[in-house]
């Protein structure tokens, strides 16, 4: 027993570890519960680590820093690749303006952080540690304090940024909830007319894909073969079979197209028209899996590591089998497919074909989730290895007193961005399944905040009475304010009210807060935002939290 006790009471690796994973473990349990559908998530970790330290539990400051920055790595390297593929569509069509919306949030809760700190005592360290939690923004949270450590600050202070981070967090889940009740009472919005809005709207996207059933009524195109109508119509139009005669039929490159014939396919609705011109008449079809007789569609995906990086020309499945690829569905992204599309690992393919040649088709595309289940180790690390180089390069700016970097966080998580979006450099491909990323993110940001709230908690209760208490007011201003100005002008200038809640969850990298919006409404308007505005709201978070302490200290 006395060896326990001394186990316990005593600093080393092992106690320090052992900690952790009690922080953690019970931390993620905290997590779990629920009042009134607001959850702490995965906040329960910080809290667990700040309970437990203070209760005095003796730990290493060398290995804890440590697994922090390494836990920081895995967390915003998993998040870039999950948001590449989207991160640069994200500026398209309405989403410049959702974007422009973010970026006043995040700058307004920078200005007020400047100023609270220009009319009060707080140190640099706590009033970006405010601002880090009342925005309930993690990544930034390591980048500051990285930056702060990198400027020689000593790590008692630094640590008083992990209690500030703590105390501001609460009310940013709350206040952004706070506002979008507030919004919807203020301009008496109606959920329902506002889903059956977006709905509506949604016909117009762009990005909308539609199955599609063409009359032949160009003569141009008599007499001529599938594959000229392919080529003309390569960036319009993804083929996949005729109907003739009330016979469907697999539409085959060397397949003679005659008048009346009808063409079924896959087309985007802004590319309809053109469609109509070239073609014929066009006939929107509800019901697309509505396939009867030899023929039949299957979703395969893509595991082969051999076609990952080759063009559906190249591959050629529709040169050697009856069947057309119709549809690929990549990071939840749905793309019409040309014959100029690249194939990456892990995309879903959508095939129609004669059902003798379906089963050749998935053996030659793969169709393995073992496959899929293979960590491309290589790929991770290297990726890991070049953005920490990115981030050391030092970044001057004119009025600063030292130069910016992007950091631990930052680097990694604008190389995984290019990565994710790029999707492979040559032969090597930086896939990674999202129950892969999902584990290294949650692992990650778990072992971050655990080792921040055992940082921080042994003087958390002391740093409350001693003041402490007013930080959580200053957080309410940094959280409240901008969220709430921006909702109003965004509600005045005719936004989509679901749309202001994604916006607004998503400018504060608020997951809790997007789930809170997703009950609204059961559309999907408000992840589509949130999902518009994250990828850059993140690394604008990142780097503003580092360009606020290099302007202050």
């Amino acid at each position: 027993m006395n060896y326990i006790q001394e186990f316990l009471t005593t600093q080393s690796i092992a106690s320090t570890i052992l900690y952790l994973c009690l922080t953690a473990f019970t931390g993620v349990l905290l997590g779990k519960l629920e009042f009134k559908s607001i959850k702490a998530g995965v906040a329960g970790v910080l809290f667990a680590g700040i309970f437990i330290a203070h209760c005095g539990a003796p730990v290493d400051e060398h290995v804890l820093h440590f697994i922090r920055d390494f836990g920081l790595i895995l967390f915003v390297y998993s998040i870039g690749l999950n948001m590449g593929p989207r991160f640069f569509s994200s500026f398209r069509k309405d989403g410049l303006l959702l974007n422009l919306f973010a970026i006043a949030i995040v700058l307004g809760g920078g200005a007020i952080a400047w100023l609270i700190y220009c009319v009060t005592d707080v140190t640099p360290a706590v009033i970006v540690g405010i601002l880090s939690g009342a925005v309930t923004n993690t990544p930034s949270l390591g980048a500051a304090q990285q930056t702060l450590a990198e400027q020689g600050v000593a790590a008692a202070t630094v640590s008083e940024t992990g209690m500030a981070y703590a105390l501001a967090y609460p009310f940013g889940i709350l206040g952004i909830i706070i506002t979008m009740l507030l919004v919807r009472l203020i301009f008496r919005i109606n959920t329902q007319a506002e889903m059956k809005a977006y709905t509506d709207a949604l016909g117009g996207s762009e990005t909308k894909l539609q199955s599609v059933r063409i009359t032949v009524a160009n003569p141009g195109l008599f007499d001529k073969t599938i594959e000229y109508v392919k080529h003309i119509m390569d960036k319009e139009l993804a083929i996949s079979r005729i109907i003739r005669d009330g016979e469907s039929i697999i539409a085959t490159d060397d397949i003679i197209v005659r008048r009346d014939d009808i063409i079924c396919g896959v087309s985007a609705q802004n590319r309809i028209e053109i469609v109509e011109v070239k073609i014929g008449k066009v006939e929107i079809v509800e019901k697309p899996d509505d396939i009867s007789g030899p023929l039949a569609m299957i979703n395969i995906l893509l595991t082969n590591e051999k076609l990952t990086g080759k063009t559906i020309e190249q591959i050629g499945i529709y040169r050697r089998y009856p069947a057309n690829i119709t549809r690929i569905i990549r990071s939840g992204i749905k793309i019409l497919p040309t014959l100029e599309t690249t194939l990456e690992l892990g995309d879903t393919v959508r095939v129609v074909g004669k059902k003798e040649v379906l089963g050749d088709v998935k053996k030659e595309l793969g169709n393995s989730v073992n496959e899929l289940a293979k960590p491309h180790i290589v790929s991770i690390f290297l990726g890991i290895f070049v953005g920490i180089i990115l981030g050391s390069i030092p970044i001057f700016i004119p009025g600063l007193p030292a130069p910016a970097k992007l950091g631990l966080a930052g680097g990694p998580l604008l190389v995984a961005i290019i990565l994710g979006y790029k999707g492979r450099i040559g032969k090597l491909s930086f896939y990674m399944t999202p129950g892969a990323n999902l584990f290294i993110r949650e692992f990650g940001i778990i072992l971050f905040l655990s080792c921040v709230g055992l940082l921080s908690g042994a003087k958390f209760v002391e740093t409350i009475q001693n003041g402490g208490w007013q930080w959580m007011l200053y957080g309410i201003a940094i959280t409240f304010i901008p969220i709430m100005t921006v909702a109003l002008i965004a509600r005045i200038r005719k936004v989509n009210y679901l749309k202001i809640c994604g916006c607004i969850a998503g400018a504060m990298t608020d997951p809790p807060a997007l789930e809170f919006a997703n009950s609204i409404a059961p559309v999907q308007a408000q992840a589509a935002a949130y999902a518009t505005v994250y990828p850059f709201t993140m690394f604008l978070r990142v780097l503003l939290a580092q360009l606020l302490v290099l302007m202050l200290i």
